[in-house]
């Protein structure tokens, strides 16, 4: 199975469609994820869905909006409200992940290895075969 994340941009419009995706693909749904980071003293999340590979392709999508949203359980920011919501409305699981911050990596390539990495650790896609 091959997993690739798509980068829709760091969750300012493209947060709405994510949230489109999210929609129009309901039954291709596997997981939803925030990836939760420090940078800076702040916290931010990269918001994400994974998506179930089409027939019989062995391709999973991952698309998401990196870093860009400001994360605060207490006082949750309104683009990070969105994106609950939809996942709620959808009747789907978001899952919260602590991790490393992007910018310790020389590329962003490296990172999503590392996501892919840590996401295949925990079962939350299938392994690579």
């Amino acid at each position: 199975m091959i997993q690739k994340f798509i980068e829709l941009g760091q969750g300012y419009g493209d947060i709405f469609e994510l949230c489109e995706l999210m929609n129009s693909n309901k039954h291709r749904i596997h997981h939803t994820f925030a990836f939760v980071s420090e940078h800076e003293g702040k916290k931010v999340a990269s918001i994400a869905v994974a998506l179930k590979p089409v027939a019989d392709s062995k391709f999973m999508p991952i698309y998401i909006c990196r870093e860009g949203i400001p994360y605060n359980p207490e006082n949750q920011s309104k683009r990070f409200t969105i994106f609950e919501e939809a996942v709620k409305e959808l009747d789907e699981l978001l899952i919260t992940i602590e991790v490393k911050h992007s910018s310790i990596y020389v590329d962003p390539e490296l990172y999503y290895q590392y996501l892919k990495g840590a996401l295949r650790l925990y079962h939350y896609i299938p392994a690579m075969y």
